[in-house]
């Protein structure tokens, strides 16, 4: 179990350092922009997620696919999406999947994904911001989502305060998982 945790840090480590050093804006999304935002307050409240969300600027994708493939990813579009599989013999599981920055991920979302500007850098990677990374969740919405906004709930991130921050749809969904946390 430690070493499936370990390869998927050591992908999302040797994505960012390809895209950092290909000058490509970017920003850590999903299970483990949620895990980095929680282990700033409770490590022992951190969940483990098995593939690794990169925000992109579609206009970017081109020059993200040559330094992705310095490093080893081998890009996709398989079934809409885009992804980087971590070598020729990698599972879809084994890789780094695209968001693209502005867009939104299906056509009746409520919002579209925010822009990568909205990120901050840490030690190892750029982290989306966290009132953006909520507005993704809140977007989505699906199970594990809300898994996910239960554990930045549940470490003191987020809380009925930010219902009045959110666009009224988002907001709302917020104070419904607030006070139905098991619902």
């Amino acid at each position: 179990m430690v070493r499936a945790v370990e390869k998927v840090r050591q992908r999302l480590c040797r994505a960012a350092a390809a895209l950092e050093q290909a000058g490509v804006p970017y920003a850590v999304a999903g299970g483990n922009a949620v895990a980095a935002w929680v282990s700033r307050v409770d490590e022992a409240a951190v969940r483990n997620t098995q593939d690794v969300d990169i925000l992109l600027r579609r206009t970017d994708l081109g020059v993200a696919i040559t330094a992705m493939a310095q490093a080893g990813f081998v890009h996709r579009h398989v079934a809409s999406l885009d992804v980087f599989l971590d070598g020729p013999q990698a599972k879809a599981r084994d890789a780094v999947h695209v968001v693209f920055a502005g867009e939104k991920v299906r056509p009746d979302y409520i919002a579209p994904a925010p822009d990568v500007g909205e990120s901050e850098p840490t030690e190892t990677f750029r982290l989306l911001s966290l009132e953006a990374l909520v507005r993704m969740k809140l977007t989505s919405f699906r199970d594990k989502d809300r898994t996910h906004l239960r554990d930045l709930i549940d470490v003191g991130l987020v809380d009925a305060g930010w219902c009045l921050r959110l666009p009224p749809a988002l907001g709302k969904r917020l104070r419904q998982l607030i006070e139905t946390p098991e619902g």
